[in-house]
């Protein structure tokens, strides 16, 4: 038995981990791949594995970053199965078709030069008949219920109290030759005590671990933090007649929002004046997905059903359709909330409003979840100046404020709660999904638990087990 690690693997985007035993092929997570974006042109497009080979994969859940490059899979050749939970099956049917969308947007921006330049034009990873080809190998799959999914190998799901649909994956491994394996990759694992999700499980009897590493050097402040801090930009706003940008991850991070400006509003705390636009399509179907799947709700979200109460719901909110209705915000007066997509600031309309908002100083971008390297989010947090927004340079005025304890991501005090109840029987254990500083610091985790075989993987490299 071996495993490969060829995505996430000193960075947090591109999530591919390949597991090779009793002669099965299984593929966890197959993410795209985000930064700059030549190179990830080139990375996403150039799988490390012949897709013909894979029999399987077992998807953690449905953020591009663990599942966007699947349709390419398929358009390479893959026919075997997908394991993921029914909400996240829900979830990549409509997040796969935005991707195309958003490549087939890019890369007519993108080929209008390289065509006025006489250069091969490119042509998009995979298009939506290729979406249209992957859905039906989707086999969704329950928690709490073990699964053969071939000779050998059982999967069993745990939940990872990170976005909806998001799961522990266990695989039980009975090895033709050598010994028997219980391996835990944790996917994304959730920030505790977060708004609407249950928290997160902790399997027990893993051999084997493989455990993201996003926040495993640093400590998130409290929930209570987001709430009085929220309100004192409602209140900034309301007063200068502005604009409140948050560039949001169309799952999990919009509906979380939505959630805390509904507890404003029942204490009477979100100014009458200030208006809630969510502008991103997928937003719209992704909350909708939400409301469709309450079994997984936590106690105070399911109380306040029980009271009449809509949690994906709060006064003065407009969720906007056409590109026209979006691009009409830019002109109309504050005080408003804008939350669109994308989270990293890399595509969508988030660009126009960034491009707009950044010159007035009375404006604020709130960056509320994890930017990785080499992307504009990055630039955003940075404050470069001038901020590079579809090819022209803008002056950046407008003030930046970062809210950590909206991530869906466990911290470092998270992360070592998880791993002192799960890590009794763990032997090996590898940090992935984090930028360099991030995996160090997980594996001195990792060492201080107790665990003695630790490795951070670099991109590509093999560790093979008895």
């Amino acid at each position: 038995m071996k495993i490969t690690f060829y995505g996430a693997a000193q960075t947090t985007t591109g999530s591919m981990h390949l597991l090779e035993v009793n002669g099965k092929r299984i593929l966890l997570d197959c993410g795209l791949y985000q930064g700059h974006r030549k190179e990830a042109f080139e990375k996403n497009r150039n799988l490390p594995i012949d897709p013909k080979t894979i029999d399987f994969v077992i998807l953690s859940h449905a953020h591009i970053d663990h599942s966007g490059n699947l349709p390419q899979l398929v358009r390479q050749g893959f026919r075997g199965k997908v394991f993921a939970r029914q909400s996240t099956t829900d979830l990549c049917d409509i997040m796969l078709r935005d991707s195309c969308f958003l490549q087939k947007r890019d890369l007519e921006y993108v080929n209008k030069r390289r065509r006025k330049e006489g250069k091969r034009l490119f042509e998009p990873l995979y298009e939506e008949s290729d979406v249209d080809a992957l859905m039906p190998l989707f086999v969704p799959t329950h928690m709490h219920e073990p699964r053969e999914i071939c000779r050998g190998v059982t999967l069993e799901f745990f939940n990872a109290g990170h976005i909806l649909g998001s799961a522990l994956v266990q695989l039980d491994i009975r090895a033709d030759h050598g010994k028997n394996h219980r391996l835990l990759f944790s996917g994304d694992l959730g920030q505790p005590n977060q708004p609407i999700l249950r928290h997160y499980e902790y399997p027990a009897g893993a051999d084997i671990l493989l455990v993201e590493s996003t926040y495993a050097d640093r400590f998130h402040p409290s929930a209570d933090d987001v709430e009085l801090r929220l309100e004192s930009y409602l209140k900034y706003i309301d007063r200068h007649n502005s604009k409140l940008l948050i560039p949001a991850f169309s799952v999990g991070r919009t509906q979380q929002i939505i959630y805390y400006l509904n507890k404003l509003a029942e204490k009477k705390k979100l100014p009458r004046e200030v208006k809630v636009y969510i502008d991103s399509p997928l937003s719209r179907k992704a909350t909708a997905i939400y409301a469709n799947h309450r079994e997984v709700y936590n106690e105070e979200a399911r109380r306040m059903l029980a009271e009449g109460k809509d949690p994906l719901t709060c006064p003065n909110l407009t969720f906007i359709g056409t590109p026209e209705e979006s691009m009409a915000l830019n002109t109309t007066p504050g005080p408003m909330v804008i939350i669109a997509a994308s989270g990293m600031c890399e595509g969508g309309r988030v660009l126009h409003h960034l491009k707009n908002c950044v010159q007035d100083p009375d404006n604020i971008v709130l960056i509320c979840g994890f930017q990785a390297e080499n992307t504009l989010g990055r630039r955003v947090v940075e404050k470069v100046n001038p901020l590079r927004v579809l090819g022209e340079e803008i002056p950046f005025n407008a003030r930046v404020e970062v809210i950590n304890a909206l991530s869906a991501h466990a911290d470092r005090a998270g992360l070592i709660d998880w791993i002192s109840e799960i890590k009794d029987n763990v032997r090996h254990a590898f940090a992935v999904h984090g930028e360099p500083e991030k995996v160090a610091a997980m594996a001195e985790i990792l060492k201080e638990q107790g665990i003695k075989a630790v490795a951070a993987p670099k991109p590509g490299e093999t560790y093979k087990f008895d």
